[in-house]
């Protein structure tokens, strides 16, 4: 892909995508934050029973629920950091421009996955 970049997507659809990006941004950080408070949490819900079945039962549960929480915080910092990229793309003009065939990726999909660095052509040549 040649470093000095023909094809780009207006400024004006830029700053579209730059809201955009934000906006879903503000939401992954607070679900991040949901996801992180959940998994630090001792997980004591105030049960008292003391029945040995039901106790294994919520440890198991339990252990299950934190590696869910850490699995997913883990997809969700992954997608902050997609979208801080995304940012930086449109900071230095390059966003929107499909990473493997160069031309632009389609608004609409832009609109769906403001983090995309392939066209649906890219996308679907990996398949």
């Amino acid at each position: 892909m040649a470093e000095d970049i023909k094809v780009r997507h207006s400024d004006a659809n830029l700053a579209m995508f730059k809201e955009i990006i934000l906006d879903k941004m503000e939401k992954a950080q607070k679900d991040l934050e949901l996801l992180r408070s959940a998994y630090k949490n001792d997980g004591n819900n105030g049960t008292d029973d003391t029945s040995p079945t039901f106790k294994a039962f919520e440890e198991g549960s339990e252990t299950m629920s934190k590696e869910a929480n850490t699995q997913l915080a883990i997809r969700q910092e992954k997608f902050v950091r997609d979208l801080k990229n995304a940012l930086l793309r449109i900071e230095n003009k390059t966003y929107g421009v499909c990473r493997v065939t160069g031309k632009l990726i389609n608004p609409e999909r832009l609109k769906l996955v403001p983090h995309a660095t392939l066209s649906i052509e890219a996308k679907n040549m990996q398949s």
